[in-house]
C-alpha cells in the first residue's frame, strides 16, 4: 500500500541572488516558530552557511536538497519525513528560480511545491509585477502563487506594486528597507551562524515582528497541502559497515563547512563521530580516521599555526598511515603554507606540497565528480583560494557538464585531499572505504 503524508509546503525563489531570500525565510521561519508551529526547512542546492542561520531561525535541522548532487530518492524521502511532523514545509532556493541544472524551478516542479517569489523591489513598482508575472508565465508545471516585496519604500510604493499585479499573483508581505533585518555576509556568503548568534536572534525576532502584521503565515498554511509519497523512494540499500571505527571530525570556526547529512550517515554505518578543534586542541581525539572539512582556515591562519601541538599530532597521525579526508579549507591546512587576504603567510602541516593563497572575491564553483579510487563521489567545489606547488593529482573531478578537467584530487599516503566538497550519501560504499586505510588504493586504475 503507497504511503503518504500531506503538509503544508511552500518554496521561497527569487529571479536573481541578493533579493533577501535567505532574510524573508529566516523571518517567516522564526515567525512561525514563536506561534508554536513545526517548520521544517530546506536549502537548495550545495550551501553550508544558509542552513546553519536557518536552522536556527527555524529550531530545526536544515537539509541540503539537490537532485543532482543528493538524488531524486534522497530528496523525496526527506520530504517525506519531515512531513510526518511538520506544520509546513520551506524551501528556500538557490540563485534565480531558472539558474543551474537542475534549477531551483526543476526541484519544486518535481515535487509539486507552490512558489513565492521574493524580490527586491528598490527602484521599481509596476515594473516588479511585470517581473514576477513573467516569471510566474515561463513555465507550465511551476505554480508561483504570491509575491514577496522586499526593500519596499512605503505604503504608497506597496500599493503601485500591488495594482499592477494580476488577480492569481497576490502581493503576500512587503518587507521594508532595514538593516536591521539583513544577515551579514563576507566572502563566501553569510557570516557562520556560530559568530553571531546573538545577532541573528535580534534579526530573526524583528523580521518575524515585520511580517507579523501581514497575515503571511495565515495564507501559506491554508495553501492546499502538498502529498508526498513514500512509496516513490527505492528501498534504502544495505549500508556498509564502519562499526568499531572511530573518525575524528575537525570542527570549529575555521572548519565547519560538513552537511549533516554527512554526519548523519557516517553515524548510520556505525562509526562513532569525535569532534575536535584544531584551533584550541592540543591533542586529537583517539580514533581511525580524520576528516578536515571546508570552512575559513584563512581567517584562523594565525591561530592555526600557533598550535604546534596539534599539528603534531596531525602530523603524527599522517606518518602512521592513517586515513585523513582533507576538502577545500581542510586541503588549505594540509599544505605548507597559507597567505591570508592580509598577504600574511602561515605554516600549515606540511602534509602535501604546496602552498595555498587567497585571491580576492572570484573563486570558482560548480557542482563536480571525484573520480576516486574507491569509487565515484558527486559534490562541488566553491572557493577563492589558489594552490600552487602542489604534487601531480591522482586524478581530477568531472565536472557536472563541462568537458574541461576539474578540481585535482591528490592522495599522499592515507591522505585524500580535494577541493572539492563531497555528498557522502551519494555513495556510502566509496566513502566506506575511503575511511578506512587500505594501501592498495594509492591512484586511479
Amino acid at each position: 500500500m503507497t504511503k503518504t503524508v500531506q503538509c503544508p509546503a511552500v518554496f521561497i525563489a527569487a529571479p536573481a541572488s541578493g533579493q533577501g531570500k535567505t532574510t524573508v525565510t529566516c523571518a517567516l521561519a522564526r515567525l512561525l516558530r514563536n506561534q508554536g508551529k513545526v517548520v521544517r526547512v530546506f536549502k537548495t542546492g550545495p550551501d553550508y552557511l544558509d542552513p546553519q542561520v536557518l536552522a536556527q531561525a527555524s529550531g530545526q535541522p536544515v537539509d541540503q536538497l539537490d537532485l543532482w548532487m543528493a538524488g531524486e530518492a534522497y530528496c523525496q524521502r526527506r520530504f517525506y519525513e519531515a512531513a510526518l511532523e511538520a506544520d509546513l514545509i520551506l524551501v528556500e532556493g538557490a540563485m534565480g528560480i531558472f539558474d543551474g541544472e537542475p534549477s531551483s524551478a526543476d526541484l519544486a516542479a518535481r515535487f509539486g511545491l507552490p512558489m513565492v517569489i521574493v524580490m527586491d523591489v528598490k527602484g521599481m513598482a509596476q515594473t516588479a509585477a511585470a517581473l514576477v508575472s513573467g516569471i510566474a508565465g515561463f513555465r507550465e508545471d511551476v505554480q508561483v502563487v504570491g509575491m514577496i516585496a522586499n526593500a519596499c519604500a512605503s505604503q504608497r510604493h506597496r500599493e503601485l506594486i500591488e495594482s499592477a499585479l494580476p488577480s492569481t499573483l497576490p502581493l503576500l508581505a512587503t518587507v521594508t528597507r532595514d538593516p536591521d533585518l539583513a544577515l551579514p555576509e563576507r566572502h563566501l556568503g553569510l557570516v557562520q551562524a556560530s559568530e553571531v548568534s546573538e545577532d541573528l536572534e535580534l534579526r530573526f525576532e524583528a523580521g518575524a515582528k515585520a511580517l507579523a502584521s501581514e497575515s503571511l503565515t495565515e495564507s501559506l498554511l491554508h495553501l492546499p497541502p502538498v502529498t508526498f509519497r513514500a512509496a516513490d523512494v527505492d528501498p534504502e540499500p544495505t549500508l556498509p559497515s564502519l562499526h568499531g571505527r572511530t573518525i575524528g571530525v575537525a570542527c570549529d570556526a575555521a572548519f565547519s563547512f560538513i552537511y549533516q547529512a554527512n554526519l548523519d550517515l557516517l553515524q548510520q554505518m556505525g562509526a562513532e563521530l569525535r569532534y575536535f578543534s584544531p584551533i584550541r586542541d592540543e591533542s586529537l581525539p583517539a580514533c581511525d580516521a580524520l576528516w578536515l572539512p571546508g570552512g575559513y582556515p584563512e581567517l584562523y591562519g594565525q591561530q592555526l599555526a600557533a598550535n604546534a601541538p596539534m599539528r603534531s599530532a596531525i602530523q603524527a597521525f599522517f606518518k602512521a598511515d592513517k586515513p585523513i579526508l582533507a576538502e577545500c579549507g581542510g586541503l588549505l591546512y594540509c599544505l605548507e603554507t597559507l597567505t591570508d587576504y592580509d598577504d600574511q603567510v602561515h605554516e600549515m602541516l606540511g602534509l602535501l606540497a604546496g602552498q595555498g593563497a587567497m585571491r580576492g572575491r572570484r573563486g570558482c564553483q560548480g557542482m563536480q565528480t571525484a573520480e576516486l579510487p574507491e569509487g565515484p563521489v558527486r559534490g562541488h567545489a566553491h572557493h577563492r583560494s589558489l594552490s600552487h606547488g602542489t604534487p601531480q593529482p591522482m586524478a581530477h573531478g568531472r565536472r557536472q557538464r563541462h568537458p574541461a578537467p576539474g578540481e585535482a584530487i591528490y592522495r599522499e599516503r592515507q591522505l585524500t585531499a580535494s577541493y572539492l566538497h563531497l555528498f557522502f550519501p551519494n555513495n556510502p560504499a566509496a566513502i566506506a572505504r575511503l575511511f578506512v586505510a587500505d594501501p592498495t588504493l594509492q591512484a586511479c586504475g
